[in-house]
């Protein structure tokens, strides 16, 4: 029998992503994707649905991350966690976005395939590739008799580490896979791919949970059949991205110094509320969400740059906006609480998600500690007492300006807004 996991209102409007988002600061070929979205989940949904599908678009771009500069490239691979008739199906826009290139130059990897035939497509696209596959099941179902297997090839693959076959008739290697990847599922699905929390897929496997039931909507007894023209239309714009990129040198992109400070920062701090909330087992899943941070913002800012990347004016180290950054900070943000979620699901004895794994509630406290007037002493004191640092209060305060939380009534001096 599927587990079944429930959110109440609350839990679920802290999950979501895109309604916490300046909508003008995303790049405009996702403002186009997510203007199909008609709810929340849906915006989510479509959300992580493009960038995933965005991630295979931008070849050779890469940044260094470690202290050995370690290569990542943009592939993201996601999980949309939801149960049968959730809506998840809206995923599939980015798959019709992504067929306008695949029908130029291969790109699409079918799930439904074994070990074998995986390797085999992969391999012949020079380890590039995007798979997409809206019912989990197609996968599991397949895979089920080889699943650790899978599951290793899609942990090295995350990583871009080499991926090798040696068998009686045939031997192979993919020195770098670089595979873009989604999928959508119930939770049976999820824990086929993810048999536990100690598995090194987990904290390597974007999820997002989305609530598992909606009230039912008449609009579908009698809606006439409609097809947008939008996914077509922005499969176009990253094709021009792609093309001259898939046949240009690597090139490299980078955070700047203080974007960089400010993610170790940022992770920092919630590392040690996410471990004093959910234990050890869930610390790599917060160390890997640094380098998918910085595959968002990579895979932001390329989509802003089509026309500069093909006429080949950039500069030999591509850079981050602040904009970019701090949009792909928030969604990162968020998908630790889906992480959070899923880990919950995987690990607890509750059939229910905890309200209280939430690793933003230690800025919540800290915002409901101040009074409705406050000046930076004030919340310096308060910030103190519960362990957190001036510089973290400072960018959280400045936050709640940008959210619109607190004015700004003269220098050093804030009043709550409602």
């Amino acid at each position: 029998m599927e587990k079944i996991y429930s959110l109440n209102r609350e839990e679920q409007a802290n999950l979501r992503i895109v309604e916490h988002l300046n909508m003008s600061n995303l790049p405009e070929p996702i403002q186009r994707m997510l203007s199909l979205a008609t709810t929340p989940e849906e915006q989510d949904i479509l959300l992580m649905a493009t960038l995933a599908a965005a991630s295979a678009c931008v070849p050779n771009v890469y940044f260094r991350y470690g202290p050995t500069g370690k290569k990542y490239f943009a592939n993201l691979q996601c999980f949309i966690l939801a149960a049968s008739a959730s809506g998840k199906g809206i995923a599939n826009l980015a798959l019709d976005m992504i067929r306008v290139i695949d029908n130029r130059y291969p790109l699409l990897i079918p799930g439904d395939s074994t070990l074998p035939a995986w390797y085999k497509v992969l391999a012949e696209q020079n380890g590039c590739g995007y798979m997409h596959e809206s019912e989990g099941s197609v996968i599991t179902d397949i895979w089920r008799a080889s699943a650790a297997n899978y599951n290793t090839a899609l942990r090295k693959a995350a990583e871009h580490e080499p991926l090798s076959r040696n068998r009686c008739l045939e031997q192979s290697e993919i020195p770098s896979p670089r595979l873009s990847m989604l999928l959508t599922g119930t939770y049976n699905q999820y824990r086929a791919l993810v048999p536990s929390v100690e598995n090194g897929y987990f904290s390597r496997l974007l999820t997002l949970c989305i609530r598992e039931t909606h009230p039912f909507d008449r609009r579908y007894v009698s809606a006439k059949p409609t097809q947008s023209a939008i996914p077509q239309q922005v499969g176009h714009q990253l094709l021009r991205l792609y093309e001259p990129l898939v046949f240009d040198e690597e090139r490299e992109w980078s955070l700047t110094d203080a974007q960089k400070e400010r993610l170790g920062e940022h992770l920092e701090t919630e590392y040690t509320t996410l471990i004093s909330l959910l234990g050890d087992n869930f610390h790599s899943a917060v160390v890997r969400m640094a380098v998918q941070i910085e595959r968002i913002a990579m895979i932001l800012s390329l989509l802003r740059m089509p026309l500069s990347v093909a006429s080949g004016l950039n500069p030999d180290i591509l850079t981050c906006s602040d904009t970019d950054y701090a949009t792909a900070e928030l969604i990162g943000n968020k998908l630790l609480l889906h992480m959070a979620a899923a880990y919950r699901m995987i690990d607890g004895d509750t059939l229910d998600l905890v309200p209280d794994i939430k690793p933003l509630d230690q800025r919540q406290v800290l915002f409901e500690q101040l009074p409705i007037e406050y000046e930076n002493k004030v919340l310096f004191c308060e910030a103190k007492t519960q362990g957190i640092s001036t510089r973290t209060a400072t960018r959280w305060n400045d936050n709640w300006q940008e959210l619109g939380l607190i004015q700004k009534i003269k220098h050093g001096v804030y009043k709550k807004v409602g």
